[in-house]
């Protein structure tokens, strides 16, 4: 935890209660992202991010600094997300493991290197809409957020063991999704490239 955070927590506890409006300001983006990656829908998302202030503004005083505020604020807002979702119960589009094959691509960096830098955000982020909510949620705090394995690990209350498994098998349906929108993307500049070539 910054000191910063530290301070402005402290501000608060002492009644300065509008402080609280900077962490808002500081951290509302990617707690709206996050919960975007898991809800899909951006009023729902717009309703988990206010969830959360609310909720960590009413339990401020729990927080123990043991770990950075922002991955306590994460796993709020983690907690909120998958309350949304078993309330409404929706069902949520996944890309099996057994999809993704090993020899068909090397790995993730292979795939990102044949696209540009602004292509390949956008291509991320298009893909990471398609997985499961547990796994854009992993792999946006790790790539985008770029938490440590063992602050994922006390995001959403699981070991550090058990968050490589699955960042691994994350990364492994991003790849596979990944695979799927790009090839065909390639194959079409080839095409393009050899009509031109022949003319």
């Amino acid at each position: 935890m910054t000191n910063t955070d530290q301070n402005i927590i402290g501000a608060v506890l002492n009644g300065e209660t509008n402080q609280f409006s900077i962490l808002v300001d500081r951290y509302k983006d990617m707690i709206y992202t996050l919960a975007y990656r898991m809800l899909r829908n951006r009023e729902e998302a717009e309703e988990a991010a206010q969830d959360t202030f609310i909720k960590t503004y009413s339990s401020l005083n729990k927080f123990k600094g043991d770990s950075k505020f922002s991955t306590w604020l994460y796993r709020v807002a983690y907690n909120c997300c998958l309350d949304r979702i078993k309330k409404n119960k929706r069902k949520y589009n996944t890309v099996s493991i057994d999809e993704f094959n090993y020899n068909s691509i090397k790995s993730l960096d292979d795939i990102l290197n044949q696209i540009e830098t602004q292509e390949r955000n956008e291509a991320i982020k298009q893909c990471l809409n398609q997985l499961a909510h547990e796994d854009s949620y992993i792999l946006t705090l790790y790539y985008y957020e770029e938490l440590s394995l063992a602050e994922i690990a006390k995001t959403m209350s699981l070991t550090s063991n058990h968050v490589k498994v699955k960042l691994f098998r994350s990364r492994k349906r991003l790849a596979s999704v990944l695979k799927d929108q790009i090839e065909p993307e390639i194959m079409i500049g080839y095409e393009k490239a050899f009509k031109q070539a022949i003319r």
